[in-house]
């Protein structure tokens, strides 16, 4: 048999072998995709995934849409529940999260005990573990709380509000260093610049500078001073008409 038909014949042979191989191929690149787009990092379905967006909604989470798929908000709302329940905050679907999130027991995202050993009386108690704020009045109850954002520099310890460095204890609205940003309820509380105010607002656009679904989570770090929500802010500039001591944990 001549040599040139011999390799024709196996031209064939492959080319039949890559037309059964090459669908297959791409059906399981396919899926792959599909499952990345559905859930980062979990072998998940959308319906699922939903399933459990559907579960942070009701434990005030702040999850965002819930649609099945996994962004950044969906992240930091997980990091809210595991933060509140004493988890690795991850922001991951992980074994023990979803087992917790799904049982009868689970606890809400937004509302939280003041931590244990933060004093007694009227006071702003700062957990840095959970980036969480709140307001004790004097009997004890609870006015306002709600996430943060910080540097987690400041020293676990008790502040008050008031002047520093020579500085104005209060102002609404103050400015950046920088000039370029607006800090609404200005409260200072450590030298010399460390104070609570609204996550800051640009000038330029008139927006803040990220969303309030990053309070509550590392996702952010300030330069030292604590962001909160404008509706928080304003609770802790109206609480913090007298002095008012702060405890750091």
């Amino acid at each position: 048999m001549p040599i040139f038909a011999t390799l024709a014949g196996a031209s064939r042979a492959r080319r039949s072998i890559l037309v059964l191989i090459l669908p297959l191929v791409a059906a399981v690149a396919l899926a792959a995709v599909a499952v990345v787009v559905v859930s980062p990092g979990n072998a998940a379905t959308a319906t699922t995934i939903k399933r459990w967006e559907t579960r942070l909604a009701g434990l005030g989470c702040n999850v965002g849409r819930v649609d099945g798929r996994v962004d950044d908000h969906t992240r930091t709302a997980v990091v809210r529940f595991q933060t509140r329940h004493r988890l690795s905050p991850s922001g991951r679907f992980t074994t023990t999260t979803r087992t917790r999130l799904m049982s009868a027991t689970a606890k809400r995202c937004d509302v939280r005990p003041v931590p244990a050993s933060t004093g007694t009386g009227r006071r702003i108690v700062i957990s840095q573990r959970q980036d969480w704020v709140w307001l004790v009045r004097a009997d004890g109850s609870i006015r306002a709380q709600g996430g943060m954002i910080d540097a987690e520099w400041l020293d676990k310890q008790w502040y008050t509000t008031g002047s520093y460095c020579g500085r104005p204890a209060r102002g609404n609205p103050r400015t950046n260093y920088k000039g370029t940003q607006w800090l609404y309820h200005f409260v200072r509380f450590a030298p010399c610049g460390v104070a609570f105010h609204r996550v800051p607002v640009s000038m330029r656009t008139g927006r803040q500078i990220h969303p309030n679904w990053y309070l509550g989570t590392d996702e952010k770090t300030s330069d030292g001073c604590i962001r909160l929500s404008a509706k928080m802010a304003a609770e802790v500039w109206d609480f913090t008409k007298v002095k008012t001591r702060v405890r750091v944990m």
